[in-house]
């Protein structure tokens, strides 16, 4: 509880929309909790916190330590900012022996609670104090303890931070109608193929593969004629694909409640990127046969005794039943695929999630309408076992990746740019030994034969990873455009970069460039990007090197890049709550919120790379243009941009 204590109290400033010294609703057993500040010195403040307690709910008086667990806690994001001493109660507390800890004795509050806690400030004073407060609360055996509250409340003599928006910046009406109306990322179209094509992959597991015969023959056997037979076994596989329809929704519901920026959070949070380094090495472990992933034993048992109610309804438990039971081939497979596009939006989660379905229940469909077909298919057998095990592999491929984001927001170091493409080159090799029959996994058969798809396979593999040898033999002239925006850009790599060798922009200085525009006569270039992006580090490696470009940026522009998922925290006196235009209130304490709300406010969009064209004086001379892999249209682009600040001195 005390590791996860910070991370839960930084995130919570993060998805914090409460209003300075704000009474919102219940929070566990409390409701309408307040909080009001008071100065008493230079850089001091006493804090007093009440609410209301709800039904008959109890909650721990502070300054008690139950289970090594602190009954109440204040957290803040910032070290500069500490309480001193303990929390000063002025409610009345009750005695009380307490069942679920062993009739010991211990104070709680009813009704109402009241105390107060005194904060000292090191250095400028923001306006807003922005904190995280856990207490503890339960009744007879129940217990829950730091729970959660996120505060804010106004400090007396603080410094208001500058206002993110900036009026002057309209990108709805720029000098110049260049650049793109809205975000081009992977069309619908792509997301749709590649969860067909993971649909298909799926397919041909263990799991679901020897069921198509099988479930084809029930229906056309069970059904009092053909005609009723096939009506059932597609209805089967649209029962499949509306399940994983299905899975997508609480996406729906969620975004409409969030912030607009949660889905780009997915792939650029630190701690995310490492949970699903460890889903996905856990899920490459079940593909090797270590174990087998599986919900609840008793959920497919529930789904399956329903599987014989009615014609309908029993063939939707049916084709839940297989999605169930097919879960540990089937879940890795579709997780890839979601976490791949999660950073886009709901729609094309779902969009993704539909192709995956109609690969999985198609097939359902088509052998009951061409039963005859059943007798071309492959036996099920060892190269089901290949395939995922196979699967495995390209699981620890992509685990390298996630751990690679999380790396390089928090520029660690432990994976730089030859190390990512050296551990490639180790899966890869390892691919092609299993595929070779040299290395022997789980239940796998030995190899008597090389079957053509086999070789192909083998061909494929051992054809990629020799084409990545050379981003460790020679990393500064290695391209690898089979795999930019994947690894690690060239400026993080073990060997030491030459000044002038890279174009590097501005870092996070917005300020800075503004000035250095003002005093250059130059237009500003904003490169809205991340850390974690794929797509920009794609824009770095294939569109800036061109020598039009590059000549461009260098010359033309004062060019600023702004990190929208920098973790390092702004100075106290910048951390603030800032109003955005939607009504609701978002803090600012890294870095990283500072840019990516910036971004929202002044240039309509949450997704990277971002660029944008503004005057010293802060106009906006164009459009702003978004991943571009064409070097021309980009170049196109960036000549008007400079065609309008000439404009804006006649």
């Amino acid at each position: 509880m005390r590791f996860f204590k910070p991370l839960i109290a930084s995130l919570a400033l993060i998805l914090s929309i409460s209003q300075i010294s704000f009474a919102q609703d219940s929070i566990g057993a409390i409701k309408n909790w307040t909080v009001e500040s008071k100065k008493i010195a230079d850089g001091k403040y006493e804090l007093i916190f009440s609410g209301n307690i709800t039904g008959n709910w109890q909650v721990y008086a502070p300054n008690q330590t139950i289970l090594d667990i602190k009954t109440t806690e204040l957290l803040f994001a910032d070290s500069s900012i500490v309480q001193e001493g303990d929390f000063v109660l002025e409610s009345t507390p009750k005695e009380i022996n307490s069942a679920i800890l062993e009739n010991t004795k211990v104070s709680v509050l009813e009704n109402a609670v009241k105390w107060k806690a005194t904060i000292s400030i090191s250095g400028t004073v923001p306006e807003i104090l922005q904190a995280t407060l856990f207490y503890t609360y339960g009744i007879n055996d129940e217990f829950y303890p730091s729970t959660l509250v996120p505060i804010t409340t106004k400090l007396e003599g603080g410094v208001k931070a500058a206002s993110i928006k900036i009026p002057s910046i309209d990108v709805n009406n720029p000098v110049s109608d260049c650049g793109d109306d809205g975000t081009k990322n992977k069309s619908l179209l792509s997301i749709f193929l590649l969860g067909l094509l993971g649909g298909l992959i799926a397919l041909l597991t263990p799991c679901v593969f020897p069921m198509v015969p099988v479930t084809v023959t029930f229906f056309t056997k069970k059904s009092t004629d053909r005609k009723k037979g096939v009506t059932n076994a597609i209805l089967y596989g649209l029962f499949i694909f509306l399940i994983y329809i299905l899975i997508t929704l609480p996406f729906h519901v969620a975004g409409k409640a969030i912030s607009p920026e949660i889905f780009n959070n997915i792939s650029t949070n630190v701690w995310l990127n490492l949970l699903f380094f460890a889903v996905f090495v856990f899920f490459a472990l079940s593909f090797f046969g270590l174990f087998e992933i599986g919900l609840p034993a008793g959920l497919a048992n529930k789904m399956d005794s329903k599987s014989g109610l009615g014609n309908i309804g029993g063939i939707f438990f049916m084709a839940a039943t297989l999605a169930i039971v097919s879960f540990s081939c089937t879940g890795p497979i579709l997780g890839t695929l979601l976490v791949g596009v999660a950073d886009q939006g709901a729609w094309p989660l779902t969009i993704g999630a539909a192709g995956f379905g109609i690969a999985l229940g198609l097939p359902f469909a088509l052998f009951a309408m061409f039963p005859h077909w059943l007798q071309s298919l492959p036996k099920s057998g060892g190269w089901m076992t290949d395939v995922k095990v196979i699967l495995g592999f390209l699981e620890l491929a992509l685990a390298v990746k996630f751990f690679s984001n999380a790396d390089l927001v928090k520029q660690w170091g432990l994976l730089k740019r030859e190390v990512f493409i050296g551990l490639w080159i180790i899966i890869g090799i390892l691919m092609v030994l299993y595929l070779l029959g040299k290395l022997r996994i789980a239940h796998s058969s030995p190899v008597k034969k090389f079957s053509f798809i086999r070789i192909a396979f083998i061909v494929l593999f051992a054809s990629f990873t020799v084409y990545l040898i050379p981003g460790i033999v020679n990393p500064k002239k290695a391209n690898l455009d089979l795999i930019s925006g994947f690894p690690p850009p060239k400026s993080y790599s073990i060997f030491k970069t030459e000044k002038g060798e890279l174009f590097e922009p501005m870092h996070n200085d917005y300020l800075g460039a503004l000035a250095l525009a003002k005093i250059k006569n130059k237009p500003i270039l904003i490169d809205f990007t991340g850390w974690a992006c794929v797509n920009c580090r794609r824009m770095e490696e294939k569109v800036w090197p061109d020598a039009v470009v590059d000549s461009l940026m260098r010359n033309e522009f004062i060019v600023v890049s702004l990190y929208v998922d920098e973790k390092k925290n702004l100075p106290l006196a910048e951390q603030t709550v800032e109003l955005l235009e939607n009504g609701t209130n978002k803090s600012i304490v890294s870095v990283g919120d500072k840019w990516s709300t910036f971004q929202i406010e002044n240039f309509g969009a949450t997704s990277q790379p971002q660029y944008a064209i503004i005057s010293p004086e802060q106009i906006a001379l164009t459009k702003t243009k978004f991943y571009t892999p064409n070097p021309d249209e980009f170049i196109k682009w960036l000549e008007c941009g400079l065609d309008a600040f000439k404009k804006t001195k006649k």
